[in-house]
């Protein structure tokens, strides 16, 4: 099993993802913890002279049987930033905050610290209908497991410690009542919380309550090889994979490796996706062969790239297969970049891919979907997905290709970077960078204070048409061959440099109920056609040709930009990740010349 780095010893470097991990920062510290607070304190009793028009409203308004779900999210996001980044003043915003949580759960008797009242459970009891409070109350939780695992903080701890007391009474009532309640609620993300807390404490409370949420429907179906996924909500299976991938990392019982891999394979290997990755309509998984009956402005919730990617995350430590680190690195750029507003960090609730789509996009205190606060998180994670290490083999894995640093001992720090001149922010190109202007030029810094011996494990994108070109210290090696998605470099580092091109073509895909339907993707990355309708394309192979400004401000990760040629109506493409408000088109009906 591979071990996930100390994220301690991460962080991101300037560049397009850490120009987007930064206006999410900063939407993080523009929150009021007041407002953030809003609906623990309505459910505490403790009184805020406040006008509603000053309060958070959507899902989060007092009136939402989901109020109060979004402040576990940001609990979870300020834990990783304050981990990564030793950031003071989130620390100090969030410390805040758990001291608030702290009072609340006094004034509710000890127990309870939900920003929803006790009775929604109750209702979960008679079987009569209620919004997910367990979804509702998770977030909350892993909130505070994060605040305690990253942010160090010991009351988010001792407030889990006493919630839990609440959660065993309950579910013990419930063994005898209605064992079914338990399993309700949008349920699915309190085992690999359960877990995860006994894990990181070892209190037999928490042991207890994984035990006590480990046996939904969802398992039994996966075991026996059948489909519970096609037309099921899909966010609400999804964590039942994380949980069973958390009970796999704490206990190592193969059960639940098993778990995680039939789901994976029901949902990504024996069911198709859109260009992007995604999977989903409406919120609902796609049957198979059925891509094309779908395509609408509903289409790739981002709760489900997120978590996808999650899951992915957990089957590439204990398997190593760079597939995964494939499907991570494809979603990243179509899911966590395209579905956040490059200007505001907002989130999109849905990526349209009808003709014609324009992206709705949330506000910053009037919606609070549930992919709001699945968006704050998505853009911490980054560090944690760039490297991975092998202790077993003394391996280091380069996992995503992201402008970033870690500290890989006390004496080895390693940094990558888009291998290109920066002047001011500017990406400049002169005589000297051998024409350099695509973002798949890699460079790989490593630094040691002594010399340390280890594997650089270099993964090699399963889009790169042709061999990637590697050099070391300046000189090419040759023969570069993948083997498992990887090449290696074992030696002795002192202070080395890598420099790496990954060929990156233009290729078209099509859906494979209506092959008619193409869209077009530069290695990893999704292409939309400034157009407002689907105006087709003739031969598809070689209808964009390339095209970019050449100036300074030129980034490499904003280039990616083509014209059509020699089409009835000639268009720009750009990344979906670059498009804000402009209508665009991903699918195009594949014409021939007239």
């Amino acid at each position: 099993m591979l071990k996930q780095i100390n994220i301690e010893n991460a962080h991101l470097l300037p560049g397009l993802f850490k120009e987007r991990a930064d206006i999410n920062r900063a939407y993080l510290m523009e929150l009021k913890a007041e407002n953030l607070l809003q609906n623990f304190y309505l459910e505490a009793c403790i009184r805020t002279d406040r006008d509603i028009s000053e309060m958070h409203l959507g899902w989060e308004s007092p009136t939402c049987q989901l109020r109060g779900h979004f402040l576990g999210h940001w609990l979870s996001a300020a834990s990783m930033l304050i981990a990564q980044n030793n950031d003071r003043e989130l620390k100090a915003k969030l410390d805040n905050i758990i001291d608030e949580l702290e009072r609340c759960q006094k004034m509710n008797g000890g127990k309870w610290v939900g920003s929803v009242p006790e009775k929604y459970f109750k209702m979960l009891e008679t079987d009569e209908y209620i919004w997910s409070p367990q979804y509702t109350l998770h977030k909350t939780l892993l909130g505070l497991y994060h605040s305690a695992l990253y942010a160090k903080n010991e009351k988010a701890l001792n407030i889990l410690i006493n919630a839990a007391d609440w959660y065993l009474d309950w579910t013990a009532d419930m063994q005898n009542k209605n064992p079914h309640a338990v399993y309700s609620g949008e349920e699915g993300g309190m085992l690999e919380v359960w877990a995860g807390l006994y894990q990181l404490t070892g209190n037999e409370k928490f042991s207890t309550l994984a035990e006590r949420y480990s046996h939904p429907s969802i398992f039994k179906k996966l075991a026996e090889g059948g489909d519970p996924l096609s037309n099921c909500h899909a966010n609400a299976s999804i964590p039942w994979a994380h949980g069973a991938a958390k009970m796999y990392e704490v206990t190592g019982d193969e059960k639940w490796l098993g778990l995680v891999k039939s789901f994976w394979k029901c949902a990504v290997t024996g069911r198709e996706a859109f260009c992007t990755g995604g999977q989903n309509s409406g919120e609902f998984w796609i049957p198979p062969h059925k891509l094309g009956m779908f395509i609408g402005e509903r289409t790739q919730e981002f709760c489900t790239v997120y978590n996808m990617v999650r899951l992915a995350d957990y089957l590439f430590r204990f398997t190593g297969e760079s597939a995964y680190l494939d499907y991570i690195e494809k979603n990243l750029y179509n899911g966590f970049l395209a579905q956040q507003n490059k200007f505001t960090g907002m989130p999109a609730y849905f990526l349209p891919m009808k003709p014609g789509s324009v992206k709705k996009w949330g506000s910053k205190t009037h919606d609070f979907w549930c992919c709001h606060g699945t968006t704050v998180q998505a853009h911490t994670i980054y560090p944690q997905l760039c490297f991975y290490e092998d202790s077993e083999k003394n391996r280091l894995i380069i996992g995503q290709y992201i402008n970033s640093e870690y500290k890989h001992s006390e004496n080895v720090t390693v940094t990558q970077s888009v291998d290109m001149k920066y002047y001011n922010d500017g990406a400049s190109f002169d005589e000297h960078d051998d024409s350099r202007m695509s973002r798949w030029y890699i460079k790989l810094n490593v630094k040691a204070d002594k010399p340390e011996k280890f594997t650089l494990s270099l993964r090699i994108p399963e889009w790169t048409q042709s061999a990637p070109v590697i050099y070391f210290n300046g000189e090419e090696i040759k023969n570069v061959t993948a083997e498992n998605g990887y090449f290696d470099i074992d030696r002795t580092w002192k202070n080395d440099t890598i420099n790496i091109y990954f060929p990156a073509v233009l290729t078209t895909s099509s859906l494979p109920d209506m092959p008619q339907l193409t869209a077009f993707m530069e290695g990893p990355v999704v292409l939309a056609g400034l157009c407002e309708k689907d105006c087709g394309i003739c031969e598809p192979e070689s209808a964009l040709a390339y095209t970019t400004e050449h100036t300074y401000s030129t980034f490499p990760w904003q280039q990616s930009v083509y014209r059509t040629v020699n089409q009835p109506e000639n268009f720009d493409f750009i990344p979906l990740y670059d498009v804000t408000d402009e209508p665009y088109t991903l699918y195009f009906t594949k014409k021939n010349f007239s």
